[in-house]
């Protein structure tokens, strides 16, 4: 399926072309392992074998599932917001698959409770006594699949468990497995039932990818690969934890220039001012900006984070944190996600072009 443009300024959104730029790929083991015969994985061969793994089944979503692995690395929850049917929740089974990570789905519901995602304590008849039954929040990956439909509680409880990377349980704090990040779907068309999500919690999602339809050689080669012989399951690439916790250490070490880093804090700084917008990017959102940057650039194979990065991550990371100004959307009548959603890139493409990026 096919994604909305990754962002103004962004390198191109095909993994592999730009993985095979960068070098050979290693030899692969029995079984679709990767074998490091030199050491372990690097950030552009974990990228190309994820992006080829995922796309096997899933047509056209090469840049998202980029974004899914820079989040992964820079431990942050990503929301994909599209409507109905366009594999939103098979891209997100295909990529866990390919991973050597725990999984767990949560499809929630408007009946649903905060124990139902992360657990009760219950009485065993075996030892007469309490134990605590950890719920489905207690994974590496986790769908939080049609995340609106949950009620305040529920939500609130979720809230924590990404924040904080626990969940308290009786007043019992129970640490999550490490790495750990939400994927959550959303639908925005269909409002019935729903709950939208509030601000404070929109915020605490590194990425909001806005998923469109695909192309017409897209949804053909779709239709031609879906009605023949079934897709077989994605093969454990042999990432495990250990991988990505190597990989966000090396993330961290990534260099950034103080030009880059005021560039950056420029970027954020405008949209406070911009009179279009009524409310701009938290300090919060410049925190989660600069780790995306710097994840975005190890995945890209260098050492050191450009302004390319910075504008490879830049929609993703503040389409969800700027509210426009109402005046604005009055002007150009425009209601809803197709109506805002050209008008979030203009704003934004408009802030990157304003704002002069160090050479």
């Amino acid at each position: 399926m096919k994604s909305t443009n990754p962002g103004p300024g962004a390198p191109s959104p095909n993994p592999p072309t730009a993985m095979a730029a960068a070098g050979p790929t290693r030899p692969s083991a029995p079984g679709g392992a990767i074998a490091p015969p030199g050491g372990p994985p690097g950030g552009p061969e974990v990228l190309d074998r994820l992006t080829r793994s995922v796309g096997e089944s899933v047509i056209g979503y090469d840049p998202v599932v980029r974004l899914l692995s820079v989040a992964l690395v820079a431990e942050g929850h990503v929301l994909l917001e599209g409507v109905p049917g366009v594999a939103k929740t098979m891209l997100v089974r295909r990529f866990s698959s390919a991973l050597d990570l725990t999984f767990k789905r949560i499809q929630f519901t408007p009946d649903m409770l905060p124990s139902d995602i992360v657990g009760t304590v219950m009485l065993n008849p075996l030892s007469q006594g309490f134990e605590y039954r950890r719920g489905p929040v207690f994974a590496n990956v986790v769908l939080a699949d049609e995340i609106n439909r949950a009620p305040p509680k529920v939500q609130s409880a979720l809230l924590e468990a990404m924040q904080e990377r626990q969940v308290t349980v009786d007043g019992t704090p129970y640490p999550l497995p490490r790495p750990f990040i939400v994927i959550a779907t959303e639908n925005p068309i269909e409002q019935e039932g729903t709950y939208p999500l509030p601000e404070a919690e929109l915020d605490r999602f590194l990425f909001r990818i806005l998923i469109g339809y695909p192309s017409e050689a897209e949804e053909r080669t779709l239709l031609t690969r879906h009605t023949g012989a079934p897709v077989p399951e994605a093969t454990s690439l042999g990432l495990d934890a250990g991988t990505w916790d190597r990989l966000r250490t090396d993330s961290l070490a990534v260099g950034l220039t103080d030009d880059l880093l005021d560039y950056v804090v420029r970027l954020i700084r405008s949209t406070r001012t911009d009179p279009r917008i009524l409310m701009g990017a938290s300090p919060r959102a410049g925190v989660q900006f600069l780790r995306a940057t710097k994840a975005a650039a190890l995945l890209a194979g260098r050492e050191y984070a450009t302004p390319g990065d910075v504008k490879s991550v830049l929609f993703e990371v503040l389409n969800h944190r700027i509210l426009l100004h109402p005046d604005l959307l009055a002007q150009r009548y425009v209601t809803g996600r197709n109506g805002v959603e050209p008008l979030l890139r203009e704003v934004l493409e408009k802030r990157a072009e304003e704002v002069r990026a160090p050479r």
